[in-house]
């Protein structure tokens, strides 16, 4: 028995070591897959967090940001906010309920005033529970509270004209029609229901709100703008006195066809309004005061009608009665900007030679001699500042992206110029992405000009293979191409599936120089086409490009773009792909509802022999007895800016003349696809026919 006792246990020691072996080795291996990196695919892209930079405690030792996580199972996105120190790293949730929150406000106290679910919440950045401050019947949006905390600007939609049946007729309630005497009947992706967004002021304690004052009252006007206006369209003045607010005062036919935006002020105690930009005619947005609340500043555009004009810093001195324009001797255009703490500086973000960069201005310190602004780029490289969140010391709390990384909050030292990462929210994701090699270069175009363009490589590429190779075309048109990060144009994600990208900064494109950005315009189908096939006929020199397999892709101009190249590539492209792209310029500028840019981009309407070129010669309908090449379409049914005639359109023609095409229609899309199952089966689509035909 104790023989048999022993070798029994020798047995279990012996399968023991050879059991903790093999864990051993598996946890090894286990280790070894957790490590190794992969090319980035659509599910992972879609894992990441979206972060935003929602604001910073007024004694600039706390940084609110917002993180985004979309939920495949749910087809569902949650945001939720999170605080970080400045002076230690150390980060904290701030909310987990389920919804999304948005800071309005960062009191001195470290209270944080946020919206949730339509009403205002309050939660202190140290201590206590989140406490609901509103109960307000109506949702509460774009809300801005007073310097003195006693009154609270917000939007809500009010209705104006009685468009849909039900409202014009309330003894027909199952009705379900519209009727229109004026443009402006649909707008990006809905029909005018005849509400319009309107501000409104009342006075505010604690969380009660008092009777709101409608400062459009029965006026048929916009504010915030349309589509996209937010918070930013509004402004108190420092002494709680009177609002500004950002409205184009048009209606209609008139409304449709002009984008002259003004900056308008209202007086609380004499309820007078007064239009504070008069006699600008393009848009003026984004009012902003300095720190000491001695000076206005503004965004403003010239030309009535350009959308894509010179954007530029204005700045008014109430004490001199001086305007002045602080960037018109600057050769470039404005996203965004800010003052710096001491008055004395604005800091902008604008784009710069293929990514968008920080410059400084120093505000001269007489406004009547109208003496020029110094104006300097004070960040370089191969990345994007996307935005200023705000100042703190001699820091600048920026976001940022690249190619292959979404945006993160960095700060950036005015002294050393050094842009170092404060939050990290995807950082465990990127050491599993495999990355990518990414390239600037140059080309000569046909006319001689330098052409430039982002080159993204699949990983672990070499040079000694060959390669399929995707031309990219942007949108716009005068979108800047820099080094933007998207959850659908991805261009890192596309190289990671074993193709080249090339991405030049054809003509139209800002970050180039004014004549360069304006060149575009009515010349859709001209230089900026000749640019793109400069730029794959340059890089298909190498030899790494497979010449027999190459791609152009592209969306709205860029889906114009590729139905251009459709007609004129000469067998240059094995397959094609166009989304919500123009396909027939007649038809286009019958349907598109900002007739401003039609009329800026094209000269005017078709029936206009003056304008005959944009919709002959540049005009992709008119080459399709010379298209041959397979296209994948995509077409949003709610997309108003290029409506879904275009994609029918080129779809059918395509079919008519057995082409190999193929449409993936999504109705519920606009001129974007946002719902994240849409994006996976637009993702699998675009790849899958990629695949079958490159």
């Amino acid at each position: 028995m104790k023989k048999k006792s022993l070798i029994t246990l020798s047995i279990l020691l012996c399968a023991s070591a050879s059991i903790a072996q093999e864990n051993k080795e598996t946890k090894m291996v286990l280790n070894m897959e957790n490590t190794a990196k992969a090319p980035l695919d659509p599910q992972t892209l879609w894992k990441l967090g979206r972060v935003s930079g929602e604001g910073i405690s007024t004694d600039g030792k706390t940084l609110v940001y917002g993180v985004s996580n979309y939920a495949i199972e749910t087809n569902s996105s949650e945001k939720n906010l999170y605080t970080l120190s400045l002076e230690t790293g150390n980060t904290a949730p701030l909310t987990s309920e389920k919804g999304g929150e948005s800071v309005v406000q960062i009191t001195e106290n470290g209270d944080i005033i946020y919206l949730f679910k339509g009403q205002l919440w309050k939660k202190n950045r140290y201590k206590g529970e989140a406490i609901q401050l509103t109960h307000s019947e109506t949702d509460l949006e774009n809300v801005k509270l007073s310097p003195n905390g006693q009154y609270i600007l917000f939007s809500k939609a009010v209705l104006i004209k009685k468009y849909h049946s039900t409202d014009k007729y309330p003894d027909l309630p199952k009705s379900d029609a519209y009727v229109f005497d004026n443009l402006d009947y649909r707008h990006w992706d809905t029909f005018n229901n005849g509400k319009f967004n309107h501000p409104f002021v009342a006075s505010y304690n604690n969380g009660k709100i008092g009777e709101a004052i409608d400062l459009l009252q029965d006026e048929p006007f916009y504010s915030p703008q349309m589509p996209f206006g937010g918070s930013e369209d509004f402004e108190w003045t420092p002494d709680s006195k009177a609002v500004l607010y950002v409205s184009k005062k048009r209606f209609g036919t008139e409304y449709a066809v002009s984008t002259n935006t003004d900056i308008y002020r209202y007086d609380l105690t004499s309820k007078q309004t007064t239009n504070l930009t008069e006699g600008m005619n393009g848009y003026d947005t984004n009012p902003t005061y300095s720190p000491d609340g001695t000076k206005l500043t503004w965004l403003s555009m010239k030309k009535d009608g350009y959308e894509a004009d010179k954007n530029d810093i204005i700045i008014f001195d109430k004490a001199s009665s001086q305007r002045l324009n602080l960037t018109a001797h600057w050769d470039g255009t404005v996203n965004s900007f800010i003052w710096s703490k001491d008055n004395r500086k604005i800091y902008f973000v604008a784009p710069s030679k293929g990514t968008v960069q920080l410059f400084e201005l120093t505000v001269p310190t007489n406004l009547k001699n109208k003496s020029l602004a110094s104006i300097k780029q004070i960040s370089e490289g191969n990345f994007d500042i996307t935005g200023i969140v705000g100042q703190v010391a001699n820091q600048l709390i920026v976001t940022s992206t690249k190619f292959t990384r979404a945006t993160e909050i960095y700060k950036y030292d005015l002294t050393n110029k050094t842009l170092t990462a404060l939050t990290t929210v995807n950082d465990k994701m990127y050491a599993h992405i495999s990355d990518n090699k990414i390239e600037s270069r140059i080309t000569k175009a046909s006319d001689g000009q330098d052409l430039f363009s982002w080159v993204i490589y699949p990983p672990d590429f070499d040079p000694t293979k060959k390669y399929p190779t995707i031309l990219y075309c942007e949108g716009g048109p005068q979108s800047a191409l820099t080094q933007f990060y998207s959850f659908r144009w991805n261009l890192q994600l596309i190289a990671s599936q074993g193709y080249i990208v090339i991405a030049p900064n054809r003509r139209g494109m800002p970050g180039w120089g004014v004549k360069w950005n304006e060149a575009i315009s009515k010349d859709w189908g001209g230089q900026p086409i000749r640019d793109y096939l400069s730029a794959i006929d340059d890089i298909s020199n190498e030899k790494y490009v497979d010449t027999t397999r190459r791609a152009a892709i592209g969306a709205s101009y860029g889906g114009y773009s590729v139905y251009m190249l459709a007609g004129v590539h000469e067998n240059r492209f094995k397959t094609l792909i166009a989304h919500n792209g123009l396909f027939d310029m007649r038809s286009w500028y019958g349907t598109t509802e900002e007739l401003f840019f039609a009329n800026h981009e094209l000269g005017g309407p078709y029936w206009d022999k003056a304008n005959a070129k944009s919709y002959t010669e540049f005009n992709p309908s008119e080459y399709v007895d010379k298209w041959n090449t397979p296209i994948l379409i995509f077409q949003g049914g709610h997309d108003y800016r290029v409506p879904i005639g275009q994609g029918l359109g080129a779809f059918q023609a395509a079919q008519l003349k057995k082409i190999k095409s193929r449409l993936v229609y999504l109705p519920d899309e606009n001129h974007w696809v946002l719902s994240g199952h849409n994006a996976q089966v637009w993702q699998r689509e675009f790849f899958g026919w990629l695949k079958e035909t490159l």
